[in-house]
């Protein structure tokens, strides 16, 4: 039986998703069931005995809401790997649920949402705008509406008119997706207390490129730094939104947002943040390696280092909507003769499926990725070892993935020479340590590491890292954004730091 709950009558839900337009695929509703990392879609009490105990907003919006007494009406919770647009079939089948949930639910006193804020579907641009002005339509514009955001996302004013906050995360890596809950749920607590504040909303004049939005390093620590400091002088609240710059549509970029007491509070404290990021426009560019300048650099550093040197191959990123399966940087490997090297999350299935087949120990000549049609990009045959063997599953511990239980299909490490790979079957951002030691792989012992990830890893594997090095191998998210084919971009926008004009 249903326990009665004295508190507040709230509804939780979340669809997340972060849309490369200019990926190889797209995102159909199989990929929101499989859930590419994070927990499998789930619908009501599943949905808080899923997403608990793992870095998540709705997680954490979950645990002060319980603290506070509050009860709790869970509607539907799901997400996929970044990819090309959400299929009109999956966004109008997910969005329908979360709607009719809301409408069901009867009496409530206010909503949650644990969205991205970057999902671009094949027939909405701007995906997290078009759900939350659905449930405004059903709970009305008086009730509150609350949702955390990706400090990836693109902010629209749609977005920003039909909820009463959106509360984004404030590092990347995103170590603080479920604190970005907790504190959803302190702003839904002022709200149901009758305070509402003014709004300000500005969006910044450049794309920043995914690489040089770190929080941990320069300009993005001290403009992160920023948002306690105003809270502190009495703003209700204020975030600073990196974007994702390779969503083709007006809104794309970063943005500032700011909730007040006053009009000219919310006002003051978006324009000085505005202003504060302007100012470091410069900043925000760092060096990128071809595949075998990178490699050729990483061996040179690990002939005198104690730790691995650490490559992002951030191109194939599937955390920004590559497949994770270009090749460029494990050519590189090999044909520079690289020792104690290990490269990962290669997902190829039917590499996985053959390895399986054939068992331990046996020797593979197959086609290994390189088969979602990259530009310069190409599957590289070889001879194979079969090392080990997964079923994919796997519990990730490092502060990125905070836990969650993922699951990568068949998977196994196959190596050439003295190179080793894991393959799996499903993708996810190598963001974390296990997922080298599923397969056996000990990323501590490894000379070089070359993780298919912009930024994420960080969190994870800049604590064992002798030196972080940026390459850019063939893959369908660019290290500079001015490199996209844009064609729906608001006029004036530049596509890169101090880059061309759109428009």
């Amino acid at each position: 039986m249903r326990r009665i709950m004295s508190g507040p009558r709230i509804a939780i839900g979340g669809f997340m998703h972060e849309t490369n337009t200019f990926a190889p695929s797209m995102a159909g509703f199989e990929a929101f069931i499989e859930g590419g990392g994070w927990p499998t879609l789930s619908e009501g009490p599943a949905l808080i005995s899923a997403t608990r105990n793992v870095n998540m907003g709705i997680c954490g919006f979950v645990e002060t809401a319980e603290a506070q007494g509050w009860d709790l009406v869970p509607i539907l919770w799901c997400a996929a790997s970044p990819s090309a647009h959400v299929t009109e079939d999956a966004f109008e089948r997910i969005a329908r649920r979360i709607v009719e949930g809301v409408r069901a639910a009867g009496r409530l006193d206010g909503v949650y949402l644990d969205l991205h804020g970057a999902m671009v579907a094949e027939h909405v641009d701007d995906g997290e705008g078009e759900l939350l002005e659905r449930v405004r339509e059903v709970i009305g514009p008086d009730l509150p509406l609350v949702a955390s955001l990706d400090l990836h996302a693109n902010v629209t004013r749609r977005m920003v008119d039909m909820a009463d906050a959106l509360i984004a995360y404030r590092t990347y890596p995103h170590v603080d997706m479920a604190e970005t809950g907790r504190r959803s749920a302190l702003y839904m607590e002022r709200l149901l207390s009758g305070r509402r504040d003014a709004k300000a909303f500005r969006q910044v004049p450049f794309l920043i490129p995914i690489a040089w939005q770190c929080t941990g390093m320069e300009p993005g620590r001290s403009l992160y730094a920023r948002l306690p400091a105003l809270e502190e002088r009495g703003i209700a609240s204020a975030s600073l939104l990196m974007g994702f710059p390779a969503a083709d549509f007006a809104d794309c970029g970063p943005s500032v947002l700011a909730y007040a007491t006053s009009r000219e509070g919310a006002d003051q404290a978006a324009d000085e943040l505005l202003e504060a990021v302007i100012e470091q426009e410069t900043a925000f560019s760092g060096d990128v390696f071809s595949p075998m300048e990178g490699v050729l650099r990483a061996m040179e550093l690990a002939e005198r280092a104690s730790r691995p040197i650490v490559i992002a191959d951030t191109q194939d990123n599937p955390g920004a909507g590559g497949n994770s399966d270009t090749t460029g940087m494990l050519r590189a490997l090999v044909e520079a003769g690289a020792k104690r090297a290990a490269i990962g999350v290669i997902v190829d299935p039917e590499a996985a499926a053959r390895a399986h087949e054939a068992g331990v120990g046996a020797r593979l000549r197959l086609p290994l990725g390189g088969k979602s049609a990259i530009a310069g990009d190409a599957p590289f045959e070889a001879e194979y070892v079969v090392e080990s063997l997964s079923d994919g599953r796997l519990t990730a511990s490092g502060p990125y993935y905070g836990g969650a239980r993922m699951q990568l299909g068949p998977s196994t490490c196959l190596r050439v020479g003295d190179v080793r790979i894991v393959v799996a079957s499903r993708k996810a951002q190598m963001a974390d340590q296990a997922m080298y030691r599923f397969v056996g792989i000990e990323p501590r012992e490894q000379a070089i590491l070359i993780n298919k990830s912009s930024v994420h890893f960080r969190a994870d594997f800049e604590p064992i890292a002798e030196a972080i090095i940026v390459c850019a191998a063939p893959g369908p998210m660019p290290a500079d954004p001015a490199a996209l084919p844009f064609t729906k971009l608001r006029q004036g926008v530049r596509l890169s730091p101090n880059g061309p004009v759109f428009g």
